[in-house]
């Protein structure tokens, strides 16, 4: 049993970095061990970005002329995960795994009138254990100003407006994939939790989807038995992996954003060493500088270069007392 995946993450503008880095592979090292480095080369861009997702933020409002105020704790741009199961896309292959994967861009394009020019990025990622799609995207409403004009509005809580919000985007992305001919499950809605972007690396990995099947293989055991009982226990195992999900998504952006932070003073540290060269270099230069003027200088005046080296530094000593 495989199901249609898609979940939502909101951003606020500190974090955009980290999401870029990961994302577009920007990163040197990464502390999710399921990311293959020699297979990046199988992952591509439905929509390529050529900048940071700073910058095209920047950009994309100032050329779409784009209202709402922008404070610190505003959530500037939503990033939407999009995969299944590693079964569904060995079974479907690669012509139909592309398929189902720009079939849920043009979803997302369309969605609540979003419009492609919001969409900052979309790639997909084959280099970890399962491809799943990352769409970055502002969260742009069309809507009107106090004054009947039409105009878009960045408004994160205005898209994703409502507790149903989310289960909306679920029952119409599994809707809109199913028409087109995949066949997929649609997740239980009322006892499971909405699971954030980043906790999917657990649900697509391979642990996790061992345990899927051994659950699939009991329910087909014991289906003329107590069905209630597996129901019951995939349930619990479902609230268990949430929790679960949860800490190590909490570990992670600890540990990305430490990692981020590192290679940064290590740059920075490497800038001042090299600074620090030159500057040890320059004052050589100066002290020999200073040492030849003495010297000349006592030629000139036939007066003792160390008596001349005391007099100077008296004068100096005095100056600095008087300060």
């Amino acid at each position: 049993m495989s199901y249609a995946i898609i979940r939502n993450e909101n951003y606020k503008m500190g974090q955009l970095p980290y999401i870029y880095r990961h994302n577009e592979r920007k990163n040197t090292n990464y502390s999710n061990k399921d990311i293959n480095k020699s297979n990046s080369i199988k992952n591509y861009s439905i929509k390529t970005i050529n900048t940071s997702y700073q910058k095209a933020f920047n950009l994309i409002k100032e050329k779409y002329k784009l209202k709402g105020q922008i404070k610190k704790v505003s959530n500037v741009m939503c990033e939407l995960v999009i995969t299944s199961d590693k079964n569904f896309f060995e079974r479907i292959g690669k012509q139909e795994t592309e398929r189902y994967f720009k079939l849920a861009y043009d979803f997302v394009v369309n969605y609540n009138d979003l419009g492609e020019e919001f969409i900052v990025s979309a790639k997909v990622h084959n280099d970890e254990t399962t491809p799943h799609l990352h769409i970055v995207f502002i969260p742009v409403v069309h809507t009107t100003n106090k004054k009947g004009k039409e105009i878009n509005k960045i408004a994160c809580s205005e898209f994703w407006k409502g507790k149903e919000s989310y289960r909306i985007l679920q029952d119409r992305f599994y809707k809109y994939v199913t028409d087109n001919g995949f066949d997929l499950e649609r997740g239980n809605t009322k006892d499971n939790e909405h699971i954030p972007i980043e906790k999917l690396k657990k649900i697509t990995n391979f642990e996790v989807q061992e345990m899927f099947k051994d659950t699939n293989y009991l329910e087909q055991e014991k289906i003329n038995d107590n069905i209630e009982v597996i129901k019951n226990d995939y349930k619990r195992v479902i609230n268990k992996f949430n929790t679960l999900a949860k800490r190590y998504t909490r570990i992670k952006n600890i540990v990305e954003e430490t990692m981020y932070k590192t290679e940064q003073i290590q740059k920075e540290n490497y800038t001042l060493k090299q600074e620090n060269k030159e500057l040890k270099k320059e004052i050589l230069t100066l002290r020999d500088y200073i040492d030849k003027t003495f010297e000349y200088v006592s030629l000139l005046f036939d007066f003792s270069k160390n008596r001349l080296k005391r007099l100077v530094n008296s004068f100096i000593y005095g100056l600095n007392k008087e300060k």
